[in-house]
């Protein structure tokens, strides 16, 4: 079976040579519920849809395809301030 490919919003700061090459990303979804932990994002380049702050993972670099665009500035800080709140902080 094929594996889906999915949109992320990678959340990670650049790394060092000697650091492990692994970026921590939120998934995006189409397929919504109502939750308090989705933000939904209005951005061209993905379908109308949420960033699921209960899908966050690590993964190598070598598993990123491509990108797709970038959010600005307050769409990103939407995103982190929920992921926070699944994780039981505050920022």
């Amino acid at each position: 079976m094929v594996e889906k490919v999915r949109p992320v919003l990678i959340l990670s700061v650049p790394f060092a040579a000697t650091d492990r090459a692994v970026v921590t990303v939120v998934f995006h979804s189409t397929t919504l519920r109502g939750s308090q932990f989705e933000v939904k994002v209005q951005v061209p380049f993905l379908k109308d849809g949420a960033f699921v702050a209960q899908s966050v993972a690590t993964y190598p670099t070598a598993r990123a395809i491509r990108k797709l665009g970038a959010l600005n500035p307050a769409q990103l800080a939407d995103v982190v301030v929920v992921v926070f709140k699944w994780l039981g902080k505050t920022v």
